[in-house]
């Protein structure tokens, strides 16, 4: 749930409401009418990332070690999907998408996202942002997908490519 208190447009108290008499659908609302929060769901963009024939994951600063994952970012006001996820992968590894193809769009409803995910054929020198610790470029056929987020867009890459899919509980690699 939402942390709003206040209306935006009249600071009035917010109420939870009903969305048009629908009792599975309640919303905070202002009781004026002035505003209501949708709490739509968040996009995020994922990029399975190739480089030289291998799939690069890297470690959040945030996680714990061994875990690793596809590059991920949020959505900007005024750019495609495709523009956001070059921009991501610049931002975080310095490397430049050379080739962009959409794997698939996934629900990730504990964190109220939606997951554009993409494969992105890369080039440069990686160099990573204080927002990653480490990476690891793995052979595709070394990929173990996760029953989480984008864990399912490297299965349906995988898939896509013929390659066994063997899923593991989280994104942790074994040195």
């Amino acid at each position: 749930m939402s942390d709003f208190k206040f209306c935006p447009i009249c600071a009035a108290s917010l109420i939870m409401r009903a969305d048009d008499g629908d009792t599975r659908k309640v919303r905070l609302t202002c009781p004026d009418g002035h505003w209501t929060h949708w709490d739509n769901p968040l996009p995020v963009l994922a990029a399975l990332v190739e480089i030289d024939g291998k799939i690069l994951l890297a470690r959040n600063a945030a996680w714990q070690d061994n875990m690793f994952a596809l590059i991920t970012g949020f959505m900007e006001r005024d750019e495609t999907p495709e523009q956001g996820i070059a921009r991501e992968l610049k931002e975080e590894t310095n490397l430049d998408a050379d080739q962009i193809t959409l794997i698939g769009v996934y629900e990730f409803m504990r964190k109220n996202e939606l997951i554009i995910a993409y494969h992105i054929k890369a080039s440069g020198t990686i160099q990573l942002s204080p927002e990653l610790l480490e990476y690891r470029l793995l052979a595709p056929a070394k990929l173990r997908p996760w029953r989480a987020g984008t864990g399912y867009a490297v299965a349906d890459w995988m898939r896509q490519r013929d390659l066994e899919v063997e899923f593991v509980d989280r994104p942790i690699l074994a040195d």
